[in-house]
């Protein structure tokens, strides 16, 4: 099979200038008490060939934020640029036609594999859809993805009730690779799998990336997975980036008081740091889970904020503190560190 269906759209994007851009994104639902905007203003931008990590608890705006650079989500406002291309403004041919360059890898391997089918027919699904090949160049494409995600030839026969997770992940990496895309959104996709099994799956996406140039948006509420793969890595809360590092900058001085707390919950091989970090994350915990109208969002759960005039009357923008390239959304960034008296860890994946 040539290489001809890689892409009908212009040359890909330079080095130095960025994949994707979201800028000032929002994504509103409807809810019990009224709209509820789970995205709010979010801005990022990801180069080529860099691993961007996204985290944030359960509810925090991240699968939504990767649903509408997907599109599967039309956002109320604000952009998403891919490649040059600004995806809300595409017809529904100009944007079948950029799919081909834009994947995903969702959390649970088995639900999203058809049952029913072959893994030989799952994975040349998108060949099929996009009209790619003869079905013998679409066999042999099958074969090299495959190979590519290290499983042997004789899978292509079977069914997803016939896999291991780690299989049927590997399968769903294979499908998402058949179009040769440039960018791969990883929402949770490795949290459904065991430990061991976790870490061959990350092996194997840091091996294709290498290989291929590929670009991901890497979604996990894991802070450990995330300093593992990702360069670059946002925070996100209540539908909002908080905080915006490098990996370095984040895991080494985190400014802001939430992701300290995301930190703190990770857990330490040594019992009496273990005991202070969850007196830590509880004492957070135990804040009423009610998002200010007015000021921080973030303030119920803070120790400097839940008694400060500013962070209840002025929500805070990000920001970059003197002498870092952190962008924080904080008033005192750096201060909670003083009052938790957080001590950043040394290696959190060899904390785990």
């Amino acid at each position: 099979m040539t290489d001809e269906h890689r892409h009908t759209d212009p040359a890909r994007v330079p080095a130095h200038e960025p994949l994707l851009t979201v800028t000032d994104l929002v994504k509103t639902f409807p809810g019990r008490g009224g709209p509820v905007r789970a995205v709010d203003g979010v801005s990022l931008r990801i180069a080529p060939g860099e691993t961007f990590g996204l985290v944030g608890e359960s509810g925090s705006g991240k699968s939504t934020l990767a649903r509408c650079v997907l599109r599967f989500h039309r956002p109320d406002s604000g952009s998403v640029n891919f490649a040059g291309h600004d995806i809300a403004a595409l017809s529904e041919r100009e944007m079948r036609r950029l799919r081909a360059r834009i994947q995903v890898v969702f959390q649970h391997p088995h639900g999203s594999l058809n049952r029913r089918r072959e893994v030989s027919d799952i994975i040349a699904a998108p060949l099929v859809a996009h009209r790619v090949g003869s079905r013998d160049e679409r066999a042999a494409r099958v074969r090299e993805l495959l190979d590519l995600v290290q499983l042997p030839a004789a899978t292509a026969g079977r069914r997803p009730r016939e896999l291991s997770g780690g299989q049927a992940q590997r399968v769903a990496i294979a499908r998402a690779l058949a179009l040769r895309p440039e960018f791969v959104v990883l929402d949770e996709a490795v949290s459904a799998l065991d430990v061991s099994v976790r870490a061959q799956i990350l092996n194997l996406l840091t091996d294709l990336q290498r290989e291929l140039g590929l670009t991901y948006l890497f979604i996990s509420h894991d802070l450990a997975v995330v300093r593992y793969v990702a360069q670059q890595v946002g925070v996100m809360y209540r539908g909002r980036l908080v905080e915006m590092a490098s990996r370095e900058e984040l895991f080494g001085a985190p400014r802001h008081p939430y992701t300290r707390m995301l930190l703190d919950a990770v857990p330490v091989a040594q019992p009496r740091r273990q005991r202070e970090k969850m007196a830590v994350a509880a004492a957070g915990s135990d804040a009423i889970e009610v998002t200010p109208t007015t000021g921080c969002r973030f303030r119920p759960r803070c120790p400097v904020g839940r008694s400060d005039a500013r962070c209840e009357s002025v929500e805070p923008t990000l920001d970059t503190p003197p002498g870092t390239s952190t962008l924080v959304a904080c008033h005192y960034p750096g201060r909670s560190a003083e009052v938790t008296g957080h001590r950043p860890p040394q290696s959190v994946m060899e904390s785990r």
